[in-house]
């Protein structure tokens, strides 16, 4: 046979096994076009899945292996509950501890008291220790007691007024009474000064409205 047919009739087989392929490719490119242009509304098998999948994370610990393992048969038959189930937790009202804290502290928002010992105690010991000796750690709390600066008790009532680094404000905390006799602890008994710490002394350095920031930047 000449070679010229031979390769005709090659080429007019290969055209004809061809054809179909190339079809069922362009159809089956305009198919994964008209998914991947499927308006996002529109609910499919896969978004129907999806939901079903979405975690619930208040559901019932009596669901699951955890529930199934560690629950009683009523536990188990009992109506949904929450993971942390607050029920059978007491009300603070009948907290027994919280009563030891409100006599600690007195109140919620600012100190009752106008004892300058208790207040130091309660308020100055956790960072200057209960002799105002001070004390080194995360941050450098300076000794209150034997130290020279407690002399000028107007130091002492401005700082307590206005907060200094990383010690707070007790501008809403204390009233004048108040800031006066922890002044007066301070002054007197932890350093042996003789000077007197009214209120008035307070009142001339109180301002109508408390930091907002940091006084010492």
């Amino acid at each position: 046979m000449d070679n010229a047919i031979v390769k005709k009739t090659i080429r007019e087989n290969t055209t004809s096994k061809m054809l179909p392929v190339m079809l069922l490719s362009v159809m089956s490119g305009a198919v994964v076009m008209g998914c991947s242009q499927q308006a996002d509304d529109v609910e499919t098998v896969a978004s129907v899945q999806e939901a079903d999948l979405a975690p619930d994370y208040q559901a019932s610990r009596n669901t699951g292996s955890w529930g199934g393992v560690y629950m009683s048969r009523d536990e188990l038959k009992a109506p949904k509950i929450n993971v942390v189930d607050d029920s059978s937790l007491p009300s603070m009202t009948q907290d027994a501890s919280l009563s030891k804290w409100e006599a600690k502290f007195e109140g919620t928002n600012a100190f009752v008291t106008t004892d300058g010992k208790k207040l130091y105690h309660d308020s100055c010991a956790g960072c200057h220790m209960h002799e105002g000796q001070g004390a080194y750690g995360a941050g450098y709390y300076p000794p209150l007691a034997n130290n020279s600066k407690m002399q000028s008790k107007y130091y002492i009532i401005d700082i307590l007024i206005n907060g200094f680094r990383g010690m707070p404000s007790f501008h809403m905390m204390m009233d004048d009474e108040q800031m006066a006799a922890v002044t007066q602890y301070v002054v007197s008994d932890l350093n042996g000064f003789t000077d007197t710490v009214t209120a008035a002394d307070v009142a001339k350095l109180r301002h109508a409205n408390p930091p907002g920031y940091d006084p010492s930047e």
